[in-house]
């Protein structure tokens, strides 16, 4: 075993992160990211400062013919109660990123079918207020309720199903993980290949949602708000735009997460996956007061507004999570 690996089993095997590692040796994380992918090699003053943090001896990370040696656990976690380490090999790493890259359309469209689930009841409630109507404005309801829940379930079946076939990577999330020789240079080699994309999606995405609310404003500016049927073409168009927009968001952050997940560097730290078990609930919870609240009340124009305050509020709720698990700990 090299000294690049060396350096990757035990920096995950004590929990930390490329940047925590960095931290504790006074090092950049492009410093640590060279040592592991082997493109540079590390002085020997680092050298002893890691042997001291991991508690090996020099001749253990220096030597390729020693492969293992006893090593005492950080104390900030307490491994004797976690779930044991899961290896993962090259071919797995593999298949999950073909995988991934597959899953992230279909799980983009669910979540965009999600958020324009009202636009058909919107613009049929328009066209109901013109000037000519056809049918009945309780009938055009019923009708757009029927269309809203039909794309609802589209989006609930292609999400299970999408994730019945990732069963068994599931582990990459939940597990603490070790990569066999060469898995954490090809994803860090396919992240870095990726990177330019995922900004481009990302602020396109952002853009997206951020300018959705300009239609509505211009209406409100010229106050043709005061014409429900204008208001309701915009407040259509600006749910069609958040729904690209998140949709676009969504797949991009899907791929670069599962090179994450393999380096178990940024959501998928060892620390970080102790506190993702909870985010299904949070979204559940979210959607849940979404579509109550838009049913219950009839203001589809305005409940949208839940999920701008459940994004904000998220990050509070993840530093909330953490400090009680470090507490418990």
């Amino acid at each position: 075993m090299i000294l690049a690996d060396k350096i990757i089993e035990n920096r995950k095997k004590n929990g930390w992160s490329q940047e925590e590692l960095a931290d504790k040796l006074d090092v950049s994380r492009q410093s640590v990211s060279k040592w592991e992918g082997a493109q540079a090699i590390p002085d020997m003053k680092k050298i002893l400062q890691m042997a001291e943090l991991f508690g090996v001896t020099t001749d253990f990370l220096l030597r390729d013919d020693i492969e293992d040696e006893t090593m005492p656990l950080s104390n900030s976690v307490d491994y004797a109660q976690e779930d044991k380490i899961v290896r993962v090999s090259m071919e797995e790493a593999n298949s999950f990123l073909k995988y991934n890259e597959k899953a992230a359309t279909p799980i983009s469209i669910g979540v965009m079918l999600c958020i324009t689930s009202a636009v058909p009841l919107l613009i049929l409630l328009a066209l109901a207020q013109g000037n000519k109507p056809i049918i009945s404005e309780h009938t055009v309801t019923m009708i757009g309720i029927i269309i809203l829940l039909i794309m609802i379930a589209c989006a609930v079946t292609i999400f299970i199903f999408v994730s019945a076939k990732g069963n068994s990577f599931k582990y990459l999330e939940e597990k603490d993980i070790d990569t066999e020789y060469g898995v954490s240079g090809m994803a860090k080699d396919a992240r870095s290949r990726y990177e330019g994309t995922y900004t481009r999606s990302i602020v396109i995405g952002v853009v997206l949602c951020i300018i959705s609310a300009a239609p509505l404003f211009l209406l409100m500016i010229n106050n043709y708000t005061s014409t429900n049927t204008l208001a309701l073409y915009g407040v259509a168009t600006l749910l069609m735009m958040v729904g690209i927009g998140v949709k676009i968001i969504v797949k991009s952050a899907m791929i670069q997460n599962g090179y994450n997940k393999l380096l178990e560097e940024g959501d998928y730290t060892r620390a970080n996956k102790r506190v993702s078990r909870w985010d299904n609930i949070y979204w559940s919870i979210a959607t849940a007061i979404y579509l109550g609240w838009s049913f219950i009340s009839g203001r589809w124009q305005s409940t949208w507004i839940v999920w701008p305050i459940a994004g904000v509020a998220f990050a509070a709720y993840k530093e909330i999570i953490k400090t009680i698990i470090r507490t418990k700990n």
